[in-house]
């Protein structure tokens, strides 16, 4: 019962932090200087997420052809750069990360 309270108290906390900033921002303007800064937060919290698991899957810095992470982010890169879709770079990283591990 308490891992269930924690959970829901969690969740609540998170959707008021998200709240508060939608109630208080969404009557202000935002300066165009701030809008252009905030466009760079999401490739920048992914960059952050997304690197040190293609560049280091053991803790350490692998950029060798046998890191199968490495091979298939960089198809998923091809795919993002050439089709701009989000769910086709997912499923073709996906794809290509769980075809190489069947393979090797």
């Amino acid at each position: 019962m308490k891992t269930w309270l924690v959970m829901i108290a969690i969740g609540l906390i998170t959707y008021a932090t998200r709240l508060s900033f939608i109630l208080l921002l969404g009557r202000m303007e935002i300066s165009s200087p701030l809008k252009r800064a905030l466009q760079f937060v999401p490739p920048a919290v992914l960059s952050a997420i997304i690197f040190p698991e293609l560049l280091m899957p053991q803790g350490k810095l692998d950029i060798s052809g046998s890191n199968l992470r490495l091979l298939a982010g960089m198809l998923a890169f091809v795919v993002a750069w050439r089709t701009k879709s989000a769910l086709l770079t997912i499923a073709a990283g996906m794809a290509g990360l769980l075809l190489l591990q069947a393979l090797i």
